[in-house]
This record gives C-alpha cells, sequence and structure tokens, in this order.
C-alpha cells in the first residue's frame, strides 16, 4: 500500500506544473489580435469567395483564421504577461469577519 501511495505522489509531483495566466494587458492585446485576425480573414475570405463563387473557399478561409487565432491566443505565451500584477501586502491583524448589525428598537 505504501508503494502505491508514493508511486501516486511521484506522478503528481512529476505532472504538476504551474500554468502562468496572462495580466490585464495581455487580456487586451490578445483580444485585439483575435478581432483583427478574425475581420481580416473575414474579408479576405469573402472576396475570394466572391471571386470564385464557392461558399467553402470563404469558410474554410474563415476557419484558417479561427485556427490561427486559437494558436496565438489560447496558450499564455510570454509577450502576455510583461505586466505582472503587483498584490498588496496584507496588513497586520486579524481580518473582522464583518459589521454586526446594531439592535434596533
Amino acid at each position: 500500500m505504501t508503494e502505491s501511495g508514493g508511486f501516486v505522489e511521484r506522478l503528481k509531483q512529476k505532472f504538476a506544473f504551474d500554468i502562468p495566466h496572462m495580466d490585464f494587458e495581455g487580456q487586451r492585446l490578445a483580444e485585439r489580435i483575435y478581432q483583427i485576425i478574425m475581420v481580416a480573414f473575414a474579408i479576405v475570405g469573402f472576396g475570394w469567395g466572391y471571386t470564385c463563387q464557392q461558399l467553402s473557399q470563404t469558410v474554410i478561409i474563415i476557419a484558417s483564421g479561427f485556427i490561427l487565432s486559437c494558436i496565438l491566443i489560447l496558450p499564455p505565451w510570454p509577450f502576455y504577461r510583461r505586466h505582472p500584477i503587483e498584490w498588496r501586502k496584507p496588513e497586520g491583524g486579524t481580518p473582522k469577519a464583518g459589521r454586526k448589525k446594531k439592535d434596533r428598537k
């Protein structure tokens, strides 16, 4: 039993990793990149599809733009983490659970 417990713990340590998160400026940049890619691919796709008279060409071009935007947006790339959030240090003392209501007569 202890060996299997040790094995599970080793697996947890081996596969445990911290996923870095985007900061707020990175989220704004990611949204802007997504919008630019999708609008550009939609315009090009519509133009090409109209020229070829093939709706399938338009759909393929727009889908490829979506795939490109997913590759650029979904992973937390380092350029999305340039402005880390600076958290305030906790102040001394114990936190208050909340204010008590005054008894009204």
